[in-house]
């Protein structure tokens, strides 16, 4: 059996607030809040060369930050003394480090190749690449028409059905990938409880030609089911009872219940315990986009991940993007005082991009409680927000450049466009460019009007890329999976589990049946009994 280096050592390092690393950046930070990044350009003339950093199709330029040398060593020395390279290698070996679950987090798994022999003997290892064949099979057949809708058409119209990670993935990719969906094939996403989404669905969508993918480990999440018997409901008032099977797949692991709904065991496709919602668009959820772009390009957008999991794994401390990622959320979040980030996309097709980030930050990373059960001493996680490029221009850049909180940003430059006119991106670029410059310079003159002043002295990333491609969105994705990770490592918290969501679905659970009519309301809490006299009042129930 395999030594658990990672779990076999105290629950958690010691406070990373104790370590001689994080006080002697604090020593550290009291000499640079005073300083403007535009004095360390003047100090340093090969500051943009010297603070930039290449992996695979990626290149971060973090010059425009306040850190320097000697904050860099310091972010390396932080990373080792928290013990982060252990921790990597723990993840990739399949340890259980998502202790409070008792599982191992293996969505490099999921992109990896079998040669590359990575926690092989984890079970379901073995599995991934039998279901990215089964998939391909699925796929090909039903491009080619091999398989079809209950009346013998084409299946064009590809509806996800999911919530959280199982919709957030395949909508973000979807629309990222946009120039590769195979002709005539569309997505269309389904999340919401409320219903909204399915019924204005209905209005576009051909039921013989609709296929719905089923998103739900367990096969029933609230709002995945609820949407699903809805969509099925549709399927057999408008082609009845025997449609089912052609017109619904599922990416579970619950057979009893895909039984009784109707799935085709042909159509079913599994996925393990070791895959998190938020990291599972690598899996079988990651079907509804497959099915539209095609399984060439789905495994492109795989490489692109391992192509990045092998940076993270074998590149220095003081080389790795995602390690260099995370210290400076750390830096600006528990030193600055920063409380957000703004993700600033300057290609449209990435504008669910900062959406996915929140899930995947602000849930992972939104803890209160060490892994050792214990309180923590420092902030963790930062609110994630953002919008795509010239669009937020136009909505909070202003609060950016003149309020009054500090906001790191990471700007996402493609140079080359995704489908449009060259000359349009090149307009992007200039914008994105002048922005960062704008937010480091700032802009005043003598005796100019105080309103009209920017201060400056606002820190951001650019990580600039050639065009948006499969790979360079997995390798997107992969960086700010494993820029969480190490975030957790060093705050000593469990950054995979989400016991935070829990609550407020067991409440709803107890409320369903109160709402409707069909029970009394048994809580205890004055303002919710108050507020559902109202809604029976206002539906006159």
């Amino acid at each position: 059996m395999a030594v658990n280096r990672y779990t076999n050592r105290k629950l958690s390092a010691r406070y990373p607030t104790d370590l001689r690393a994080w006080q002697a950046l604090k020593s550290h930070y009291a000499d640079m809040r005073g300083r403007e990044i535009t004095q360390l350009f003047s100090l340093d003339a090969s500051r943009a060369g010297r603070f930039s950093l290449t992996a695979g199709n990626l290149t971060l330029d973090y010059s425009k930050n306040h850190v320097n040398s000697a904050t860099c060593k310091l972010f390396t020395r932080l990373a080792k003394e928290a013990g982060v390279p252990a921790a990597i290698e723990a993840m990739f070996a399949g340890e259980p480090i998502n202790q409070t679950e008792a599982r191992s987090v293996l969505h490099t798994a999921l992109r990896s190749k079998i040669s590359d022999t990575l926690a092989l003997e984890t079970p379901g290892v073995r599995e991934v690449w039998e279901v990215l064949s089964k998939m391909e099979e699925f796929i090909d057949a039903v491009h080619s028409g091999a398989i079809n809708g209950s009346t013998g058409r084409r299946l064009t119209d590809i509806v996800n059905i999911g919530i959280g990670g199982s919709d957030l993935g395949p909508v973000m990719a979807s629309k990222a990938l946009r120039p590769y969906w195979k002709i005539d094939m569309r997505f269309h996403s389904v999340s919401n409880v409320d219903g909204t989404q399915l019924a204005d669905l209905k209005d576009e969508l051909d039921p013989e030609r609709t296929l719905f993918v089923i998103c739900s480990k367990t096969f029933t999440t609230l709002e995945t089911m609820s949407n699903a018997r809805m969509a099925r409901d549709w399927i057999v008032e408008r082609l009845g009872h025997g449609a089912v099977e052609h017109h619904f797949v599922a990416a579970s692991t619950n057979h009893d219940a895909m039984n009784a709904f109707g799935i085709h065991p042909d159509y079913r496709f599994g996925f393990w315990d070791w895959v998190g919602g938020r990291y599972s668009l690598w899996s079988a959820v990651g079907l509804s986009l497959a099915l539209v772009v095609g399984m060439d390009t789905f495994r492109r957008l795989l490489a692109g991940g391992r192509i990045m999991d092998q940076h993270f794994r074998q590149a220095a401390m003081d080389e790795n993007m995602p390690v260099l990622l995370a210290c400076l959320g750390i830096w600006y979040n528990n030193f600055f005082g920063s409380e957000t980030q703004a993700i600033l996309p300057y290609d449209n097709r990435l504008e669910r991009f900062p959406a996915y980030l929140q899930q995947l930050q602000m849930e992972s990373n939104g803890k209160s409680v060490r892994m050792d059960g214990k309180a923590v001493k420092c902030d963790t996680g930062m609110i994630i927000w953002g919008e795509a490029g010239n669009n937020a221009q136009h909505s909070f850049y202003q609060l950016l450049h003149q309020g009054t909180r500090l906001v790191p940003v990471d700007f996402l430059l493609p140079v080359t466009s995704s489908g449009a006119a060259q000359s349009q991106q090149d307009l992007a670029i200039a914008n994105c460019l002048a922005q960062s410059e704008a937010l480091m310079d700032g802009f005043d003159e003598k005796g100019l009007e105080p309103y009209r002043v920017h201060r400056g002295n606002n820190p951001s990333n650019t990580i600039l890329f050639e065009e948006l491609t499969p790979e360079t969105l997995g390798q997107l994705i992969a960086l700010y999976e494993h820029k969480v990770f190490v975030e957790g490592v060093i705050w000593g918290i469990d950054s995979f589990d989400q016991w935070g969501v829990e609550l407020g679905k067991k409440v709803a659970m107890s409320l369903a049946d109160v709402v409707c009519g069909d029970a009394r309301y048994k809580g205890t809490n004055p303002a919710t009994k108050n507020l559902l006299q109202r809604v029976r009042k206002l539906r006159r129930i």
